[in-house]
């Protein structure tokens, strides 16, 4: 029962998790006998599911073996249905009552009988669904409020224990039932293993589990440190940086990501993440949601309905003193004789433009005035890397011949050479990350 001191656990409180079985009355048996010497104060719970008749006959020996120690003991019973999802409704519900039950009785930790054989269970188990390094982990041996003395005896070494103490203990028939996924691990592929292996693996497995919870939170540190650096002020990854992290960082990156906008990652969705993040492209991604790695950034939006670019309000400003805000964008636009102060954009108007200028948001077929020629304004867009899905919240400036002169906080014509001296202000409803590089 080292893991007690070792987690810094001597004088202080357990409420000793106790269901009647072998590896539980081990734990009880164990706690007690060393509460002196680490001056612990030790309580025991044990929980009535109610999903089997002889359940309550086992919280009774379970309260009478705790008296017989010299422990309170508290009996919790719940209420549940059998159906899918039996184990984790049972888990979940087991692991509430019990700290509910150290909260009001103000114990510094729940102690759970898991043990080696436990561990080397869960592991098959994960490794079977294509679990990472992180799933590999297994079974912790702590958290907060939680601690798992037993982790490294295995299941025979308990029984073993018990019989050296004269102690008996309960067996369930569910852990001997093969509906459930872990009694077929437990029953059939554990001693196949050992069979091939010539020995025990339980053990093995369980060190295996825990020098990956090693490396894992080793990986998990260095993600998060990645994270900060790769992280964007409005949410989005840097592309170029998530390609250059080594692979496990660039995946737990990823996936936190995804986490963040609610998606549930499992291995295929992270690996279509990947991909799109390694070609520059997209991918689907759950939740009604897209990954995009365009434009030198890694982000989730939602697909634009259909697709299309829709034509929203407009602005018409007929020459000098003209004003205006365009209407769902927040941008407020303004003809002045002078040139805008420092931090607000501008563009100095040619002696020749055409009047009235026009600030909308795109449309299908603009083009942009560049030199003596045109270009797209989706291609644009493109070379200047703003993300598809805030394309159509960008403000453009036209004359009155239709052609864009001007897409504010993005790209700015040179000076012209014969200037009206009049200039267009505009004022951005927040702060933009853009930067407006020559085309």
């Amino acid at each position: 029962m080292d893991a007690y001191a070792r987690r810094g656990l001597e004088g202080r409180s357990v409420l000793c998790a106790v269901s009647g079985g072998a590896d539980s009355v081990a734990l009880l048996v164990a706690t007690a006998s060393v509460r002196e010497r680490l001056r612990l104060r030790v309580e025991v719970a044990t929980v009535d599911h109610g999903l089997r008749p002889e359940s309550s006959a086992e919280t009774r020996a379970v309260a009478s073996l705790s008296a017989s120690l010299g422990l309170e003991c508290h009996v919790l019973g719940l209420t549940l249905q059998a159906g899918p999802g039996l184990e984790a409704r049972a888990r979940q519900a087991r692991y509430a009552a019990l700290e509910e039950v150290r909260q009001s009785r103000g114990l510094t930790v729940v102690a759970t009988a898991h043990s080696a054989t436990d561990q080397a269970e869960t592991l098959l188990m994960r490794l079977a669904r294509g679990a990472s390094t992180r799933g590999a982990a297994g079974i912790h041996e702590a958290r907060a409020g939680l601690v798992r003395p037993l982790l490294e005896r295995t299941r025979e070494e308990l029984v073993d224990f018990l019989a050296e103490q004269g102690v008996g203990y309960s067996t369930d028939a569910m852990n001997a039932d093969p509906a459930f996924f872990r009694v077929r691990v437990r029953t059939d592929a554990l001693p196949a293993l050992s069979r091939a292996a010539g020995f025990r693996v339980e053990a093995r497995l369980a060190s295996f589990a825990r020098l990956a919870a090693e490396d894992e939170a080793l990986l998990s540190d260095l993600a998060d440190a990645a994270w900060r650096r790769v992280r964007l002020e409005d949410g989005s990854l840097d592309g170029v940086a998530v390609r250059a992290l080594e692979a496990p960082l660039r995946r737990r990156v990823l996936a936190r990501l995804l986490a963040e906008q609610g998606v549930e990652t499992d291995a295929a969705t992270v690996e279509r993440g990947l991909r799109a993040v390694e070609q520059g492209g997209s991918a689907t991604v759950g939740g009604g949601l897209r990954l995009r790695a365009t434009g030198g950034r890694v982000r989730c939006v939602a697909p634009s309905p259909g697709g299309a670019v829709c034509a929203g309000p407009e602005l018409c400003l007929e020459g000098a003193g003209a004003q205006g805000v365009l209407e769902g964008t927040g941008w407020v636009f303004r003809v002045e004789s002078h040139a805008p102060p420092s931090g607000m954009h501008g563009l100095a108007l040619a002696r020749d433009l055409c009047w009235p200028l026009t600030v909308r948001t795109r449309k299908p077929g603009d083009r942009v005035r560049v030199g003596a020629g045109q270009r797209r304004l989706q291609d644009v867009l493109v070379d200047l890397r703003v993300p598809a899905e805030s394309r159509d919240a960008r403000p453009v400036v036209l004359d009155a011949e239709g052609t864009v002169v001007w897409l504010p906080g993005l790209w700015t014509p040179p000076s012209p050479v014969g200037s009206s001296q009049h200039y267009l202000w505009a004022t951005p409803s927040g702060p933009s990350n853009q930067r407006t590089p020559p085309l």
